[in-house]
């Protein structure tokens, strides 16, 4: 990049998002490279490739089941790791990078001229990834619309409501006129939260839990409904919903209330999307 501006439309998003992920893929690569001896060093007494090379990139969130993956994907399983070369380490840079940090492309600024011609591009360019169209001016428009109540919109709803007619002025009437037809027309929605939804859900794999004081009520000791979400990793368990809330309700913790199906859940229990838990420990019985 020159650092210089450039005219509108005139970029090339496709080579943009090269370079973002060749930058990457370089990150993951000098780990592995600049720790060569280190890997070497540990295997040769005793340590097994997965663990000595999870153990280098566990600040960044990779895992072992990671290191298998790649691994096998890239068909380096058997292979010593003395007799790596150069594309042998990069292609397991590479993968490694691929599916500890899944990568969703945020195609902004589809309401300028000529950005629907460049997301075309970046779909068929990159057809295994999810691209989404996204109008963040759009987004922040609407939203601060409904802050001053001249219409009625939830971020990621695919339509939203004019209030006050008699309040907007010809350029705000124009300008959500053109978010009616040319962003939600063409693409549903504004695609901010969208893409946020994507990011968690598909892509991290995270469950929304709702943990209630109240069984009955289904509320906290405020009396506020269903006021918590968290959200946890696919798998995980009662005694992971509470270690996230305290870690000292893990502490005597005797089970789970699934509160929808009135079930008993053991504390093993992995949790699904849209739980509704009530937590209960020997203190609290």
């Amino acid at each position: 990049s020159t650092g210089k501006i450039t005219e509108v439309g005139t970029g090339d998003p496709i080579s943009d998002f090269a370079d973002i992920e060749e930058e990457l893929i370089m990150w993951y690569h000098k780990i592995l490279e600049g720790n060569r001896e280190k890997v070497s060093k540990l295997i040769n007494s005793g340590s097994e490739f997965v663990d000595a090379v999870t153990d280098l990139y566990r600040g960044i969130g990779v895992n072992k089941s990671h290191v298998k993956e790649s691994l096998v994907a890239i068909g380096l399983e058997e292979k010593n790791f003395d007799d790596f070369d150069m594309v042998d380490s990069k292609k397991f840079a590479s993968y490694l990078r691929k599916i500890s940090k899944p990568t969703l492309i945020v195609a902004n600024k589809i309401d300028v001229d000529g950005a629907d011609k460049n997301f075309a591009r970046l779909r068929e360019r990159y057809n295994d990834s999810i691209v989404i169209p996204v109008s963040g001016d759009s987004e922040f428009s609407l939203r601060r619309a409904e802050q001053k109540g001249l219409i009625k919109y939830s971020p990621g709803s695919e339509q939203f409501e004019i209030l006050k007619s008699e309040e907007l002025n010809e350029k705000q009437i124009k300008a959500l006129d053109f978010i009616k037809k040319g962003i939600m027309g063409e693409y549903m929605r504004t695609g901010v939260q969208f893409a946020i939804n994507v990011a968690v859900f598909k892509l991290l794999k995270m469950n929304s839990i709702y943990p209630v004081a109240d069984e009955t009520k289904l509320a906290d000791k405020k009396g506020r409904i269903l006021p918590d979400l968290i959200l946890l990793k696919d798998g995980a368990t009662i005694n992971d919903l509470a270690r996230e809330i305290h870690t000292d309700l893990t502490k005597g913790l005797l089970y789970g209330k699934d509160l929808r199906y009135n079930l008993r859940l053991p504390v093993d229990y992995q949790l699904r999307d849209r739980d509704v838990v009530s937590l209960v420990s020997a203190a609290k019985k």
